[in-house]
């Protein structure tokens, strides 16, 4: 934390690739592979970037809607971000 705490950074942004989830957690993506952290893992690490002060954003890519057609993933992505934006 204390790069991004540094006086030189005006902020910045955070990206996730869904595909480094567990494939138990996020199986609709098109390259899963075992071993990767679950979705309370992740928020765990991203809670506190998310709610830094230079935070300017989030995105979530990699996501694969073809591969949730009950959208069941979709809603976990969803819910992981309500988590870390409390």
């Amino acid at each position: 934390m204390s790069r991004i705490a540094s006086p030189d950074v005006r902020g910045f942004w955070i990206h996730l690739d869904a595909d480094v989830l567990n494939p138990v957690d996020m199986p609709a993506v098109d390259s899963p592979e075992p071993g990767g952290p679950i979705v309370a893992e992740i928020a765990e690490l991203l809670e506190p970037l998310v709610q830094h002060r230079a935070a300017l954003g989030i995105e979530i890519t990699i996501y694969d809607p073809k591969l949730d057609p009950d959208r069941s993933v979709a809603l976990r992505l969803v819910e992981l971000l309500e988590t870390v934006s409390r």
